[in-house]
């Protein structure tokens, strides 16, 4: 049965004896209610399947016929119809006395009997009682659908915000998660950078003393053993030294010289290393980018990154494999992971193998420092590590895509250098002046241990030397009439650090050259310092030699030998 919005209430009549039909139908439409007289009980049936209101049956009609029929048509009634029936019976009174009245109840469910010969206005209000009743049924299921789609559509907007709030607390919760490791990382390059910086002192002392006994034996004419000690002692620090040089990266302290580099070319001119370096038993390939891949990056810096990862995946490619460097620029999205760049264009090269890939819990710790799934005594842990901070310093990210089985892609995300020239560091040598006696260096430093080394350094190098183990002392000897061709200081120092120092010196001697002595600082603190004003400690003697000689050379001819306070 469908459910009508709008009836056009119908009344069936099934009386196939006698003038019952004729007459119940003309006093229905005498009342304004439609009646179809119905032949049979199959015409009925089709009659209600059509559209009806109620139905007006004899009782010999009913008798007359199998009601199985009529029955299921009854019981396949919709949960909210109640079809009335109106059934003219010959006998009144109750169902002790008429029992096919009892076998009828059963069979129509809502029926009502009407005695014949009954009086117009009875049947008319018997039938007009069940249209009312029916018009009922029709707006209960009116006011029930619009529930049901009322709660349908309710259930609906439940259930998308729940989808919201389910997708809200996992974004939640991966960037807190995302926070928790930017922290941790931060937190461990702070200590890796503070444990550099006091290492790269001791690596000095170390180093120069190291440096001193091994020349004074060599002087003396000793040899044999104790010569072979010390020479094992100064790699071993130089291996310290290096690993310090991997903690500052790491860490981002490293001062970078960024340029406009063509990753392609550098590609270009490492292949051969880099085969060198992976051996025979694997294959490498480069993809170069038919783009041009040009990135604002420090040169030195990019080349060890690319070798870091080649020998990551030599490493994870102990019986042989293919290892394949590429080039692109990419359009990233926002980072899913704290070592991802944020949103925007970027320089890529990648880095990919077919090695046994990571497991997810490898992943997740991949660019904590010292953390190595390697043999004891193979490696650092610190090569991951060195590659983020490089990356991230430079303005950039990481993105490492690896499966259990399925190889390892490493892609490192450049800054692109638009509209720069490319400037590959084919570096000429300077010509500078050599050394001589009468050049005075000011030498500032508060450990005495490394102003000691460093003042022999000097001192080997032709130089002559005052010393002060203060900023404050420092400014007096600027002060006073004493000659100072080049002021070399230490950067991080307690009080006065470098900078505040070296700007008052120039206060007071605007041409004095100033280099500075570090082993860490904050990278914030060397804008504006050119990488050739800046020694790194442990110092190398040849690189603190160079970078003198550039000074002097560079200094105005007026300031050289000034030794009058400007």
């Amino acid at each position: 049965m469908s459910r009508r919005t709008a009836p056009a209430e119908r009344a069936l009549i099934l009386a196939p004896h006698g003038r019952d039909a004729r007459i119940a139908a003309q006093i229905l439409l005498e009342a304004r209610i439609e009646a179809h007289t119905c032949s049979k009980l199959g015409n009925l049936l089709d009659q209600l399947k059509v559209g009806a209101d109620i139905a007006i049956l004899t009782e010999e009609a009913v008798s007359d016929i199998d009601a199985r029929a009529l029955r299921e048509w009854v019981d396949s009634q919709p949960p909210w119809s109640d079809f009335p029936f109106i059934v003219l019976t010959r006998h009144g009174g109750g169902l002790e006395r008429n029992p096919t009245a009892i076998s009828l109840t059963g069979i129509f469910g809502n029926v009502t009997f009407l005695e014949r010969p009954f009086h117009p206005t009875t049947l008319v209000s018997v039938v007009r009682t069940g249209l009312r009743g029916r018009r009922r049924q029709y707006e209960s299921c009116r006011l029930n659908d619009e529930l049901e789609a009322r709660v349908q559509e309710r259930t609906e907007e439940l259930a998308a915000a729940n989808r919201e709030l389910l997708s809200q607390i996992e974004e939640r919760e991966r960037v807190e998660s995302t926070l928790r490791q930017m922290q941790r990382l931060e937190a461990v390059g702070q200590l890796t950078s503070g444990v550099a910086h006091d290492f790269n002192n001791l690596l000095t002392v170390l180093l120069g003393n190291i440096r001193f006994l091994e020349r004074s034996l060599i002087d003396k004419g000793l040899d044999g053993k104790v010569v072979q000690r010390l020479s094992n002692m100064r790699e071993a620090a130089q291996r310290g030294a290096r690993l310090t040089d991997q903690l500052l990266t790491f860490s981002r302290r490293q001062h970078l010289e960024p340029v406009a580099t063509d990753l392609n070319a550098v590609l270009s001119k490492v292949e051969d290393l880099l085969q060198s370096t992976i051996g025979r038993k694997i294959t490498i390939e480069t993809l170069v980018s038919a783009d041009s891949c040009i990135a604002m990056v420090d040169h030195t810096q990019l080349q060890l990154a690319i070798l870091n990862l080649v020998i990551n995946a030599r490493d994870a490619m102990g019986n042989g494999g293919s290892l394949c460097v590429s080039t692109c620029n990419v359009a990233l999205g926002p980072p899913s992971s704290p070592e991802e760049p944020p949103a925007g264009k970027y320089v890529e090269i990648c880095v990919s193998d077919t090695g046994h890939g990571m497991s997810k819990e490898v992943r997740a710790k991949a660019f904590e420092p010292f953390f190595t799934t390697k043999d004891v005594g193979k490696g650092s842990g610190l090569g991951l590590s060195q590659v983020l901070g490089f990356a991230k310093q430079s303005g950039g990210g990481v993105c490492v895509q690896s499966a259990e089985g399925r190889g390892t892609a490493i892609r490192i995300y450049l800054p692109p250098a638009e509209g720069a020239a490319t400037a590959l560091q084919n570096e000429s040598s300077m010509l500078v002046a050599a050394p001589h006696s009468e050049t005075v260096i000011l030498l500032v430093d508060d450990d005495n241990a490394v102003r000691e080394v460093t003042a022999t350094y000097l001192r080997e190098l032709g130089y002559q030397v005052l010393e002060a183990g203060s900023g404050g002392a420092a400014l007096e000897v600027l002060g006073s009439s004493a000659t100072v061709d080049l002021l070399l200081l230490d950067f991080a120092m307690p009080g006065m650090n470098g900078a505040e120092l070296s700007r008052r010196a120039r206060g007071r001697r605007p041409m004095l050259p100033v280099l500075f002595v570090t082993g860490f600082a904050e990278q914030d603190a060397f804008k504006g310092i050119s990488e050739r004003d800046i020694v790194r400690k442990p110092i190398n003697v040849q690189e603190l030699s160079a970078k003198l000689r550039a000074a002097l050379a560079a200094r105005p001819r007026q300031s050289a030998g000034d030794g009058l306070p400007a």
